[in-house]
């Protein structure tokens, strides 16, 4: 498909990969694309490793499958390198992004080979200091869009505060911390 940017995001349960993935489809949508955004998992608990999709386009989205091509991966559990082959169809003109302390070299040898792109974040730290708490995906998502290019940061900071406000719209509080946590992010992935 023409213009169209595929994202595979590899996680754990209660990380927030599927809310992530659903976020960024909610704001490509209110900047005018065409988006998918889906999960995939079997028995739903806690820890369990998900992959969830995004598919994001200037035309119609006429494929309703999973990806297996992408051309970006999204790691939001380092450990799932030792026990998923994330890198499996991945384009080696697009990229991967790691939630990791590590550099990337550190984690080269634990992608089969890939010969793309290789960044790192560490959303702990991020999630931390800007939520309190280890929440990855708000990180996670200004890494990939980033990376990716698949708005501009402007479009991107806007449609986020504006789905922060209303996701949380009862618990304010948490709205600066996540919006300082995709700042902090988009600036840090290396």
């Amino acid at each position: 498909m023409k213009n169209t940017v595929e994202i595979r995001w590899h996680g754990r349960g209660g990380q927030g990969a599927k809310s992530a993935a659903l976020m960024l489809a909610d704001a490509a949508f209110m900047t005018g694309k065409y988006v998918q955004g889906f999960p995939e998992y079997g028995p739903e608990r806690m820890g369990a490793p998900i992959t969830a999709y995004n598919r994001i386009s200037d035309h119609p989205i006429r494929v309703h499958s999973n990806i297996y091509e992408p051309d970006y991966v999204v790691v939001v559990d380092e450990t799932l390198l030792e026990s998923v082959e994330v890198t499996k169809g991945l384009n080696p003109e697009g990229a991967i992004v790691i939630n990791t302390t590590r550099s990337a070299a550190e984690v080269i040898p634990y992608l089969s080979g890939y010969t793309g792109a290789v960044y790192t974040i560490d959303a702990r730290k991020i999630s931390e200091e800007a939520l309190g708490k280890y929440f990855p995906n708000s990180p996670m998502l200004a890494a990939i869009v980033a990376i990716s290019k698949v708005m501009t940061k402007e479009d991107f900071f806007r449609e986020m505060e504006s789905s922060y406000r209303h996701k949380f719209a009862k618990k304010p509080e948490v709205i600066d911390g996540n919006l300082k946590a995709l700042h902090m992010a988009y600036e840090e992935v290396e």
